[in-house]
């Protein structure tokens, strides 16, 4: 294949600053652990089932937000000899993971709730009142604070404050009804309710972030429409070896052949500069982009 070119588009930018996420994430940790020790001690304090859920759901979210602002920093290095990507990747890592330990959470939470159901207890509903709305206050704050972010590690974070604070509205609703009802089986069906809801959320993460470790297609590249726009390019004749993945969610990597019946150099560099603006107009950050003449065989083609 003496004819074949590469073309290879320098990433070590990739067009988006990690500063202001982890910053944006160191700030959300510290107050989640603030107050997931609050939150300990009004479970104990209160008695309430509901309250337990979200001490666990924000001990849950402390080792999300932790490892999140820990992988934030890290993904943000450029690439070396070991990772020749740089760490992007590392930043999704902590919504995945995060995902196991909500699930696994919200299940211990599910067998714990269920006995409370056969034998209610009645919790302290003026304690809960004050808790739910410091709740809100503190997990509100964390959640806006990290709302505009774009890879999978922030929205990961952002999504578990923000069921931290349906969650706390919820418990918020539960102890008004429970005080003026007396029915205390609210207590540990919220707890159900909630744990469910934060499992259902979490199974969503997990997919996501599986996709990407197994480097499914984003959802978000239309492969028929790259294909299109490629072959609508002067000297191009076919397209095909045509491979896309994501390195955390919000990076698009993507390698290809492009057959092109010209032989001057010339000509080929303006198709290559052609096709990686016709990429970056289609959501592909870095692209890899191979070249041959119409007579060459590619032996990728056929695997």
């Amino acid at each position: 294949m003496g004819h074949t070119h590469h073309a290879h588009h320098d990433h070590s930018e990739s067009g988006h600053s990690h500063a202001p996420a982890v910053g944006a994430l160191r700030m959300a940790f510290l107050i989640n652990a603030a107050f997931t020790v609050i939150e300990a001690a009004g479970g104990w304090w209160t008695n309430s089932m509901a309250v337990w859920s979200d001490a666990l759901h924000d001990l849950g979210d402390c080792l999300v937000l932790g490892l999140a602002w820990y992988l934030q920093r890290l993904s943000a290095r450029g690439r070396d000899a070991h990772y020749s990507y740089g760490y992007g990747r590392y930043s999704m890592l902590g919504g995945w993971v995060s995902a196991w330990i909500l699930i696994a959470g919200a299940v211990l939470m599910v067998v714990s709730a269920a006995p409370r159901l056969l034998s209610p207890v009645m919790p302290h509903t003026g304690g809960m009142m004050i808790i739910a709305v410091f709740g809100l206050a503190m997990n509100g704050f964390a959640a806006w604070k990290l709302h505009a972010g774009h890879s999978l590690n922030e929205r990961g974070a952002y999504l578990h404050l923000l069921e931290d604070v349906l969650g706390w509205a919820a418990v918020l609703i539960g102890a008004v009804a429970i005080r003026y009802t007396g029915w205390t089986a609210i207590d540990p069906l919220l707890s159900m309710g909630i744990s469910v809801f934060i499992a259902m959320n979490a199974l969503r993460t997990l997919r996501k972030g599986t996709g990407i470790l197994m480097q499914r297609g984003p959802d978000r590249l239309d492969d028929m429409a790259i294909r299109n726009d490629l072959l609508a390019l002067h000297h191009v004749v076919d397209v095909h070896d045509q491979h896309a993945w994501s390195l955390d969610g919000d990076y698009t990597v993507l390698t290809v052949h492009l057959v092109v019946n010209t032989r001057d150099l010339d000509a080929i560099s303006a198709v290559k500069k052609e096709a990686r603006l016709a990429l970056h107009a289609l959501g592909v950050q870095h692209a890899t982009i191979e070249t041959e003449l119409p007579e060459e065989l590619c032996e990728l083609k056929h695997h």
